[in-house]
């Protein structure tokens, strides 16, 4: 199904997205709960829920390209591999919170993939996806705010992330440059 509505220019709320998922036909379930700010926060609440766990980590380069890279929970994330298979200028850094709100439309501790509806994301220079989030079904976001997560299946996310403009580099973060 494609659909020419561009993403939206003001930061998405809950309800768009939960549209949006409806004329993507993407399958959801999300489950309220108190606010959650860290992956070790939520670590005990969310083990009750079947299926693979995020971190999102939003990064810029030296020369201040973007980057939004999902990843399942537990994943020590390799950043000085994931800059040299990006071709990064200079180390990643995590991005300030101002420029992450910004660019994406969400507090600290609000980070996901479905940010990306958002018009303000184009300034992301790539999505990439931990390779070991994939082999989970579902797989779990907050969605756009976190006093709830979401799941949707792996496929579905990719069908999201593409949707919204992205063409999403599967690779393990945890060894980017392996292989």
């Amino acid at each position: 199904m494609s659909l020419t509505k561009p993403p939206i220019s003001r930061p998405a709320n809950r309800a768009a997205l939960i549209t949006l998922f409806g004329q993507l036909d993407v399958g959801h379930k999300t489950v309220e709960h108190e606010a959650i700010f860290t992956v070790d926060q939520g670590r005990d609440l969310k083990r009750q829920w079947p299926g693979g766990h995020s971190k999102n980590l939003f990064l810029k380069d030296k020369k201040g390209a973007l980057f939004l890279a999902v990843a399942l929970s537990d994943t020590r994330v390799d950043l000085v591999g994931l800059g040299k298979l990006l071709g990064a200028k200079g180390r990643l850094s995590f991005g300030k919170p101002e420029l992450m709100t910004a660019t994406l439309g969400v507090i600290p501790g609000a980070v996901t993939p479905f940010t990306l509806m958002n018009e303000s994301a184009k300034a992301l220079s790539s999505v990439i996806v931990d390779s070991q989030l994939l082999v989970h079904d579902p797989v779990w976001f907050h969605p756009l705010e976190n006093t709830a997560s979401t799941a949707v299946s792996p496929a579905d996310l990719l069908k999201f992330i593409r949707h919204c403009g992205f063409e999403p580099r599967t690779v393990d973060l945890a060894a980017p440059t392996a292989g």
